[in-house]
């Protein structure tokens, strides 16, 4: 980018800090059929539905960070208190120094909000026209717009795209659009919910390359809910995990997949079938197909346990992996517990 889009954000002008956040619905309680509509116009009945209940966190300006928790969790519900689209029940909010609920046009010129299921490109017109009326939205030049959106689109290898019909983009240019008309006025932070939801591996690679690059060279401050797991482990050092609307873990990726897998997965390749009770003293047999052994180890045990079975076995191949972060964080939602 050019000098001016380099030059990176003011120290902690895109931090947040959360403290005590929660909303709480008010939703009416009708019983089915005639009967209850019936009843429910003479006597009307309401519930209360917590969505988000206390949850606190800070984030440093600069930071990428993950924002995980299964459907229903209260990720999205979290991303619009962040971005004044709802106000908070309980709790204080600050996003960029600014209460996100009064709207300030500072304020909304500081933030973003890309939903990856909503669309704010007109359909039957070029990205272009579109990206025009952003610019013009924002206070932008004609240079200044000209400028920002030839550099946003040569990050996003965008090209000719932008001159036809968004109706006629695939769906990952389309995406990508998106991300140019969100970013055009160079907000310091973005707030992602689902950026690479229905697109291809390609695709979804080229959107992951493009915001690492983007932080790296304006310092925006990014928070991402995705149900990719690639997204989440290409981006974001820590994560934020939100379940039944509480905040259950919030530290590294790397400490949340040693709290939920407290072994490691060692797979064996030997020269010679051998007995499974050869094999068990090392670890937990998971699975033993003639030559071939998957053998899960406690983590404190690992380095002394692969060291005996080089030492005990003639071993051809060894390979030792965390089991993939899909299946622990999915097996912790069934669950319905804590990390």
């Amino acid at each position: 980018m050019g000098t001016n889009g380099d030059a990176p954000m003011a120290a902690g002008a895109g931090s947040i800090q959360v403290q005590g956040l929660g909303k709480t619905y008010r939703v009416a309680d009708k019983l089915p059929g005639l009967g209850g509509t019936m009843r429910h116009l003479l006597r009307r009945r309401l519930r209360d539905v917590v969505a988000v209940r206390d949850v606190s966190f800070s984030i440093e300006a600069g930071e990428m960070v993950g924002f995980l928790g299964p459907n229903g969790a209260g990720k999205t519900t979290t991303l619009k208190m962040l971005s004044g689209l709802i106000h908070p029940s309980t709790g204080t909010v600050r996003v960029a120094g600014h209460v996100p609920q009064r709207r300030q046009r500072s304020f909304l010129q500081a933030i973003t909000l890309v939903m990856g299921q909503k669309q704010q490109l007109i359909w039957d017109l070029p990205p272009l026209d579109s990206l025009r009326v952003n610019a013009a939205v924002y206070g932008l030049d004609e240079a200044d717009s000209r400028r920002r959106i030839g550099e946003l689109a040569e990050m996003l290898e965008l090209g000719e795209a932008l001159t036809r019909p968004v109706r006629k983009l695939s769906l990952g240019q389309r995406m990508k659009a998106e991300l140019l008309a969100a970013l055009l006025h160079r907000p310091e932070v973005l707030f992602l919910d689902e950026p690479t939801l229905g697109l291809d591996v390609n695709a979804q690679a080229r959107v992951r390359q493009f915001l690492a690059d983007y932080n790296r060279r304006t310092g925006a401050t990014v928070l991402l809910t995705s149900h990719y797991m690639g997204d989440i482990t290409a981006l974001c050092p820590r994560v934020l995990l939100i379940h039944g609307g509480q905040l259950v873990h919030d530290g590294g990726l790397a400490d949340l997949t040693s709290r939920l897998a407290p072994c490691r997965a060692v797979r064996l390749d030997l020269r010679e079938p051998v007995p499974a009770d050869a094999i068990t003293p090392f670890g937990t047999v998971e699975q033993m197909d003639g030559r071939e052994v998957r053998l899960l180890i406690p983590r404190e045990r690992l380095t002394e346990a692969v060291a005996g079975l080089l030492a005990h076995f003639d071993v051809l191949d060894l390979e030792v992996s965390d089991p993939p972060i899909e299946e622990l964080i999915g097996g912790l939602f069934r669950q319905g517990g804590r990390p």
